[in-house]
C-alpha cells in the first residue's frame, strides 16, 4: 500500500517566503511546498529556469526582483538554470510591444551578454548556476522539427495574447516570425527539463505555454510558473525599462546616482520597493507599513535608499552618497567633487545642457528650464535662448537637484 504523502509545515513556510509578492501557477503555495518537500526527500534539486534575452547590455533594479527569487532557491540547494536567449533575442520578444521589434544580430547578442553575469553576480552565485544558450538547440533545429513544434499551438491561441490582439484590432502588422518567439521560449523548457520557470507578469502567455509544450513532448509533471510583478521606475507610472532611461535605476549606476534616484521615487512606491527589492522579513514589512502612517515618508525612504544602494556598492560609497544627498538636496548645498568642463566658446543653454550630458534632448532641456530646474551660480535660467559666455572665473551650472558641473575657460 502506497504511503500517504504528508506535507510538512517547514516546506509550506519555505514556499511562502520564496513566493512573497509572486503569483504561482498552478496550485499556488501548496503546490510549490510539495515540490520543495519531494525534492528534499528524493535528493533531486528542483531545476529553476530564468530566460534572458540580452537585448541591452545592462540590468536594472527591475531585473533583481526575479534574481532575488533565484537566490532563495539557490540557498535551499536547488539548481538555477540561466538561459541566454541567443536564438530568441534574434527574433525579439513581442510581449507588451505595440509594433514588431527589430531582431538582433548574433554579434549584438554576444556583446550584450558579456556583462550580464557579472552584474547578476551582485545578487546570486552565478558560479553555481547552470548557464545555457538556446541557440545551441534552436539553431540546429530541422524544418520538420520546427513544424512539429508549431503544430502544438493554434493561431487562435496566439491571438489571445493582449499585444497581438491589440495590434490586430488596430490594423498594425504582426510578422509570422513573432509567433515563433513564445514557441521557442516554451521549447527551451523542454530542452532543459525545467521544473519551475520564473518571469515577469508580462511573460504570462510565454511561460504558461512552456507547460503545454512540455506536456506535448511527454513531460509527466510540467513546470510550475512563478510570475513576479513589474517594478515602476522613478516616475511611479511606467515600468522600469532602459527604454525610459530617465526613470531607470541601473545596477551599473554609481552609488551617488542610485541613492539619488531612489530618493526621487513617489512615496506610494516605498512599500513595494521594500517588499520586492530588499530582504526585509514579513514582520519588518508590516512595521514599515505602520510607520508610513505616522512618520515622514522621506525618513523611511532614506532607509530604503541606503539599504538598496549598499547592496550593490561599498559601505564607504553608500555613506558618501547619503551624506552628499543630504547636503545637496536637503540642505541645498553644492557637492564637493564637481567635475570641471572646459569652455572654449560661448554656447546656447540648450546646446550646453545637451553637451554636458544633463539631458537626452533639447526638448527635455526646455522642460527643465521651464520648470526652474536650471541654475548658474544659483541664479535660475528661464530663457531657452540664453547664451553662456566663456567664464573668466569658474562658475557652477546646476540641472535639477543633483547634476552639477564647474565651467572654466
Amino acid at each position: 500500500m502506497e504511503e500517504k504523502f504528508v506535507l510538512k509545515e517547514e516546506f509550506i513556510k519555505q514556499a511562502q517566503e520564496i513566493s512573497r509578492g509572486a503569483e504561482l501557477l498552478p496550485g499556488g503555495v501548496k503546490e510549490l511546498a510539495i515540490k520543495l518537500q519531494k525534492s528534499k526527500e528524493t535528493g533531486k534539486p528542483i531545476r529553476v529556469k530564468l530566460g534572458m534575452d540580452p537585448t541591452r547590455p545592462d540590468l536594472h533594479l527591475g531585473h533583481t526582483v526575479v534574481m532575488k527569487k533565484l537566490k532563495k532557491f539557490q540557498e535551499l540547494g536547488h539548481q538555477i538554470v540561466l538561459l541566454v536567449g541567443g536564438a530568441t533575442a534574434m527574433v525579439g520578444d513581442p510581449s507588451g510591444k505595440s509594433e514588431t521589434r527589430p531582431a538582433l544580430t548574433k554579434e549584438q547578442v554576444e556583446e550584450n551578454a558579456k556583462t550580464y553575469f557579472e552584474q547578476m553576480s551582485k545578487v546570486l552565485d552565478t558560479s553555481k548556476a547552470e548557464v545555457v544558450n538556446n541557440a545551441d538547440w534552436l539553431h540546429p533545429m530541422k524544418l520538420t522539427e520546427l513544424l512539429k513544434l508549431a503544430s502544438n499551438v493554434t493561431v487562435a491561441q496566439m491571438m489571445t495574447r493582449d499585444d497581438f490582439a491589440k495590434r490586430y484590432a488596430e490594423g498594425k502588422p504582426i510578422a509570422i516570425h513573432e509567433f515563433f518567439y513564445p514557441l521557442m521560449q516554451a521549447y527551451d523548457s523542454v530542452a532543459i527539463d525545467a521544473d519551475i520557470e520564473l518571469g515577469g507578469t508580462d511573460q504570462r502567455f510565454n511561460v504558461l505555454l512552456g507547460r503545454e509544450i512540455q506536456t506535448a513532448y511527454g513531460k509527466p509533471n510540467p513546470q510550475m510558473v512563478m510570475l513576479l510583478p513589474l517594478i515602476e521606475g522613478t516616475d511611479g507610472l511606467v515600468k522600469m525599462s532602459k527604454t525610459h532611461p530617465e526613470h531607470c535605476i541601473s545596477l551599473t549606476d554609481s552609488a551617488k546616482d542610485m541613492y539619488g534616484k531612489l530618493m526621487s521615487i513617489p512615496d506610494t512606491l516605498i512599500l513595494k520597493y521594500f517588499s520586492l527589492l530588499t530582504d526585509v522579513t514579513d514582520e519588518e514589512l508590516k512595521n514599515i507599513e505602520e510607520r508610513l502612517k505616522t512618520e515622514n515618508p522621506r525618513d523611511i525612504k532614506m532607509q530604503l535608499a541606503y539599504m538598496i544602494t549598499n547592496e550593490y556598492n561599498s559601505d564607504e560609497d553608500t555613506k558618501k552618497a547619503q551624506e552628499e544627498f543630504v547636503n545637496v538636496v536637503q540642505n541645498k548645498g553644492i557637492p564637493e567633487d564637481i567635475e570641471t568642463y572646459k569652455m572654449t566658446s560661448e554656447k546656447n543653454i540648450l546646446d550646453l545642457l545637451l553637451e554636458l550630458g544633463f539631458v537626452a534632448s533639447k526638448g527635455e532641456a526646455k522642460r527643465l528650464i521651464a520648470g526652474g530646474g536650471v541654475k548658474i551660480d544659483n541664479e535660475k535660467i528661464s530663457d531657452t535662448a540664453f547664451v553662456v559666455s566663456v567664464p573668466q572665473e569658474a562658475i557652477i551650472i546646476q540641472a535639477g537637484k543633483r547634476k552639477f558641473k564647474k565651467l572654466e575657460k
